[in-house]
């Protein structure tokens, strides 16, 4: 076991945990569920925790590297000032203040946060990733002609599926062009539309800073569907437990041959390298019916609740949660920007 350490836990302000989950319904721990359960291992591991809640300000992260000192900062932070893309900022600061932390650095989040940016880097690395088109907020822009429809339309930066529905899905122009402005509107974003992959949703975890760990691919599975309705990871399929339950979403091991197993494993670590990422990620995968491989996007610090699917790939690939923990602060004590002496 790994010596103990003193470990700023960071989180949003609004997500703090509490010492007891007693007096709490299930809807309210799924809230800070993810903070509680990273807290419970830290505790169980022998560290000295300190939770840190911060939303606007970057005074208090300042002052616990002051005064607390830690080994290393434990980031569970998602985003900051209420939007997603300042938290690249946030880890830049931890470099800046020569503080250790957990997770992706600022390079490596900020290549993969942009959908569009990531996909023309690993076109780039010959790396198969559907082809896309970028519609900018603010820019009056009618569909160009050529594009390979069904497409599917999100956010160019946002995560966790944040404004994907079945309506993200578009079969011609119009419709395109509709949902499009749907996600400059309401998400707030530019949008990105990508050719629409028929096939098996897949994830794979990944962990690690130069030698990386892959762990068993994932798959997304829809036992009840209704008609018309696509396999796709929307907002509700990934966050919905009612939904998730109405229509016989689950998620486990994929049941795939070795060699198909091994060429995702391939190209999972070529992509991590591709963007430069570090740490811990998840990345979201379409599987077509002729076993063609296409990389969607990825994630750089996924989430890490006790069971959820990077946590539960770990366990089937025999690394337990206490231990996954301990390896994500191993790593981030031991990671060195490239331009640290």
């Amino acid at each position: 076991m790994s010596r103990p350490r003193r470990v700023a836990l960071l989180c949003h302000e609004d997500l703090v945990p509490p010492e007891s989950l007693d007096g709490y319904s299930q809807g309210e721990v799924m809230a800070f569920r993810t903070e509680y359960d990273v807290r419970t291992a830290l505790v169980e591991l022998g560290h000295e925790v300190h939770v840190l809640g911060v939303a606007h300000d970057l005074a208090p992260i300042r002052e616990c590297i002051a005064e607390f000192r830690p080994h290393v900062i434990f980031n569970l932070l998602m985003e900051f000032r209420d939007v997603g893309s300042f938290m690249i900022h946030v880890v830049s600061y931890f470099e800046l203040m020569g503080a250790r932390y957990t997770g992706c650095n600022p390079q490596g989040l900020t290549l993969a946060r942009n959908k569009a940016l990531a996909k023309k880097i690993l076109r780039y690395h010959r790396i198969p990733t559907p082809t896309f088109h970028v519609f900018q907020r603010g820019r009056s822009e009618r569909p160009p002609k050529g594009l390979a429809y069904p497409m599917i339309v999100k956010s160019v930066d946002e995560d966790a599926s944040f404004g994907v529905s079945q309506a993200s899905v578009v079969w011609d122009p119009e419709a395109l062009q509709e949902r499009v402005e749907f996600v400059h509107r309401n998400v707030k974003t530019h949008a990105i539309a990508e050719q629409y992959v028929e096939g098996r949703e897949l994830t794979i975890g990944i962990l690690g800073n130069q030698r990386l760990d892959t762990f068993p691919v994932w798959e997304m599975h829809f036992a009840r569907l209704p008609e018309g309705s696509l396999p796709i990871a929307t907002e509700r399929a990934k966050w919905s437990r009612e939904y998730q339950e109405r229509v016989g979403i689950d998620t486990g091991p994929a049941q795939i041959g070795d060699e198909l197993a091994r060429r995702i494993q391939r190209l999972a670590r070529r992509t991590y390298r591709a963007l430069e990422l570090s740490g811990y990620a998840r990345l979201d995968l379409r599987l077509g019916e002729d076993e063609r491989i296409f990389v969607i996007e990825a994630n750089p610090n996924p989430d890490l609740a006790l069971e959820e699917d990077l946590a539960e790939s770990a366990r089937a690939s025999g690394l337990d949660y206490d231990a996954l923990i301990q390896r994500i602060v191993n790593l981030g004590l031991s990671y060195r920007p490239p331009w640290s002496p």
